[in-house]
């Protein structure tokens, strides 16, 4: 079977090619003033910031040069010919380890519940209560607004050393974090199902309960897991003000400049993010997975 090809005019092609040319250059024109734009913002910001890139490049060696010592032992050999040597404090740093997971697993999931009741009370289409709903994202936004080393050092200050202050700090941060997301989640819902079981004589838990949870559950579960990632990290960071877990002992061994042991401890807290990271994905996969054939 045959098509026939349409061939326009020469005068007509030329005339379409010339004005695909000129909006093609007008686009080009437009990227290029806007990387302009960018790059000049960039500049101003660094700056206004005392950024100095100067600085940066004559001081660059000092960076490198502290990697390296975070890979040579005491001896002078790289850290990886003595393992034994290396990883002396191994039992120590993987209970002390354990604990910064521990603190980071209690934290979120403490932090979690308080989200979980309110982002209930911050949302638009379940509040009719402009002033509970806002009253709710003031002390929300306050949670995740001051950063959770501050609340660490305020719960040290009140509690003492230990994992307690670690974990208030972490329920703090995580709760506000959390409300303001699982608050959008819970605005994006479908109201159809809300309707319908106000239509059938239920009160506001029932619409939330048959409404409204079988629809955020899987995102919620999701976003908890990416918080957990994220507060490893920071159970690990707290620890530097004595709320509990290896931050403490990755202090000392900074300021006492014990390279070898801080290129150590690093590298158990990259593994461990590293698998639990893994774990995760894999959880959050499967919810998604699930929910999509649900």
């Amino acid at each position: 079977m045959t098509r026939a090809v349409l061939v326009l005019p020469e005068g007509q092609a030329a005339g379409l090619v010339a004005a695909y040319n000129q909006a093609v250059a007008v686009r080009r024109r437009q990227l290029a003033l806007s990387i302009a734009l960018g790059i000049a913002a960039l500049a101003l910001s660094a700056y206004g910031a005392e950024v100095n890139p100067y600085t940066f490049w004559t001081k660059l060696g000092n960076f490198t040069s502290y990697f390296d010592r975070l890979l040579t032992l005491d001896s002078g050999d790289r850290v990886w010919t003595n393992p034994a040597d290396w990883f002396w404090g191994i039992r120590r740093w993987s209970r002390l380890l354990g604990e910064t997971l521990l603190i980071a697993y209690v934290g979120t999931l403490s932090g979690a519940v308080l989200a979980f009741f309110g982002c209930f009370l911050a949302s638009r289409n379940l509040i009719r209560s402009a002033l509970l709903r806002m009253v709710t994202r003031r002390v929300l936004e306050l949670l995740r607004t001051v950063p959770d080393i501050v609340f660490a050092m305020i719960f040290v200050v009140a509690f003492g050393l230990g994992a307690l202050p670690g974990v208030l700090a972490l329920t703090m941060h995580s709760a506000g974090s959390l409300g303001k997301l699982f608050t959008e989640v819970v605005e994006s819902v479908d109201m159809r199902p809300l309707e319908g079981v106000t239509a059938a004589g239920g009160s506001w838990f029932a619409r939330v309960r048959f409404g409204v949870l079988p629809q955020v559950l899987s995102n919620f579960a999701s976003y908890v897991l990416i918080r957990l990632e994220w507060n490893v990290r920071g159970a690990a960071v707290i620890g530097f003000v004595g709320a509990g877990g290896i931050g403490m002992d990755l202090l000392v061994a900074i300021r006492k400049f014990y390279y070898a042991d801080v290129s150590a401890m690093l590298l158990m807290i990259v593994v461990c993010v590293v698998l639990l990271d893994m774990i995760s994905e894999r959880l959050r996969h499967r919810l998604l997975a699930f929910e999509t054939h649900v």
